[in-house]
C-alpha cells in the first residue's frame, strides 16, 4: 500500500491580533484567555472582552458609540485593534501614572 503525501498547497491561517502590547488592559484569566485574538470579534467576544451583556454592545452600536463595527448582511462584527485602542483612549489614569 503506497503512503501518500500531503500536498504543498499553502495553507491559509486566520490572522490573529496579538496583544502584547494591550495585555496591561486584562487581568489573571482574562489575559491568558485574550493573549491572540482574531482580528475581527463577534458580540458575543466583545460583551466578554467589555465585560457587558450582548444587549448592551447592541445597544451601543445602534447608538455609534463603538468604533470598529463592521456589518456582513446579517451578522455584526467588530475590529478587535480600533476596539482596544478605543478602549484605552477611554480608561482613565491609575493614581500611580498621575
Amino acid at each position: 500500500m503506497e503512503t501518500r503525501e500531503r500536498s504543498q498547497d499553502p495553507v491559509v491561517e486566520p490572522r490573529w491580533l496579538d496583544l502584547d502590547a494591550t495585555s496591561r488592559l486584562q487581568t489573571g484569566a482574562n489575559r491568558r484567555r485574550h493573549r491572540a485574538l482574531p482580528i475581527l470579534i463577534t458580540v458575543d467576544e466583545a460583551a466578554d472582552l467589555l465585560r457587558t451583556t450582548r444587549r448592551a454592545i447592541y445597544a451601543m452600536i445602534a447608538r455609534r458609540q463603538l468604533p470598529g463595527v463592521v456589518r456582513v448582511r446579517r451578522r455584526v462584527l467588530l475590529r478587535t485593534e480600533a476596539l482596544l485602542h478605543w478602549l484605552e483612549q477611554k480608561s482613565a489614569p491609575s493614581l500611580e501614572e498621575r
